[in-house]
């Protein structure tokens, strides 16, 4: 189905029903009870979990298939952030022409800066690519901040004002990004018992661009390019020498991947419509790294998995504090609740670095293949187990 083979149309229907009901799944505990702080089921965390799962896996393709590791990914987020809100100040609030533009901008820019850095590879191309997004950032941040021709607002960020011609903007439409009129904020709560789902637009939105790139991902693992980026991984020097210039393959996979990454950063526009130039910053691209090695380089699901660890952990772990610490160990003595929290502290709030480095860690030392490796072994641990504790068939004897 779709064109692909019965375990990749598994894998993509699965990751369809998991993004479908996902309101559901992240909010396990009640709204009003003390475990409701682990709840990520409200739409900007969820959006954050799909668009970024989008920037991993476009890296993926460049750094899983053919090895090269980029420190510059961040610019063509960030590229496409700032492309989706002038679509926003220029012609309206429709998200479709901000999203496609984010697409092409980001595109052009990956081919002109994949074009000089990967006549380098190693850590070579890693620091040109580093060199061009510190470079982006500081153009974002001062030089085209410039009064005369402000393109990107500088440090307060470029967003959109009441005099910007929106030229297809009407007053029957809403003044936020929309999707033909469907605002990106439109949010329909439905409460079950002591349970509350949010069910947001702008997360579905993104949730179906995150499919889209899943299954355009599948394609590109599973095609003779694809196969072409993994020998590339193997041994470039080899195929070199073969008379086969591999250029043409690499550079082509550092476009989809900065394509990709602009479509993330302009999906993080048309749900929120404000682009900064801490988009660009080293340390976004870095995470983006995180992302794929910590759910599995080279996998197809992996970096998905690696991109909803790390925004849950920001995003939860750093809104724990010594009061909500305080009402979780209430029942013990005073002298040792202190103790507990005292513990406690440095792991939680802005802390929460701390704790995921420790977890980051722990995968790369028992796990070197990421959280697939970790459910994979799962797998064939309850596989074995099953087939244990299944008495094996006797065999009568032949008369």
């Amino acid at each position: 189905m779709f064109g692909l083979n019965t375990k990749d149309t598994k894998s993509l229907f699965i990751v369809a029903f998991l993004v479908v009901v996902a309101p559901f799944i992240l909010n396990p505990f009640p709204a009003a009870s003390a475990m409701a702080q682990f709840n990520a089921g409200y739409p900007d965390l969820m959006q954050k979990f799909v668009i970024f799962g989008i920037f991993a896996i476009g890296f993926n393709i460049l750094f899983g298939l053919t090895g090269y590791l980029s420190f510059g990914h961040a610019a063509f987020l960030g590229i496409g952030s700032y492309s989706c809100v002038w679509m926003f100040k220029l012609l309206g609030y429709n998200v479709i022409p901000g999203i496609v533009l984010s697409v092409i901008i980001s595109g052009i820019f990956a081919l002109a800066i994949g074009f000089v850095s990967l006549r380098r590879s190693g850590i070579y191309f890693s620091i040109l690519t580093l060199a061009f997004a510190q470079m982006s950032f500081a153009l974002a941040y001062s030089v085209l901040s410039n009064p005369k021709f402000n393109l990107t607002n500088g440090e307060t960020g470029l967003q959109v004002y009441a005099n910007d011609p929106q030229w297809f903007h009407r007053d029957s439409l809403p003044d936020l990004p929309h999707l033909f009129g469907l605002s990106m904020r439109a949010t329909h709560k439905l409460e079950i018992g002591a349970w509350e789902f949010q069910l947001n637009a702008g997360y579905y939105l993104c949730a179906l661009m995150m499919l889209v790139c899943f299954y355009l991902a599948i394609r590109i693992f599973r095609s003779p390019f694809g196969l072409m980026l993994r020998a590339v991984k193997s041994n470039q020097q080899r195929m070199n020498y073969t008379g086969l210039n591999t250029r043409p393959y690499t550079l082509a996979a550092f476009v989809i991947s900065g394509m990709y990454a602009g479509l993330a950063g302009g999906l993080l526009s048309a749900v929120d419509p404000l682009a900064g130039a801490e988009r660009m910053q080293w340390t976004a691209s870095g995470e983006v790294v995180l992302m794929t090695i910590l759910g599995g380089a080279g996998t197809l699901i992996g970096p998905v998995l690696g991109a909803g660890f790390i925004k849950y952990f920001e995003n939860i772990f750093s809104k724990i504090n010594d009061h909500v610490l305080h009402s979780w160990f209430a029942f013990l003595p005073d002298g040792l609740e202190d103790f507990v929290v005292f513990l406690i502290h440095p792991f939680i709030g802005k802390g929460w670095h701390l704790t995921l480095g420790i977890l980051f860690m722990l995968v790369v030392i028992f796990l070197p293949g990421g959280l697939v490796e970790g459910g994979q072994r799962l797998g064939k641990w309850m596989h074995r187990r099953k087939a244990k504790d299944t008495p094996s068939a006797k065999t009568e004897p032949a008369e």
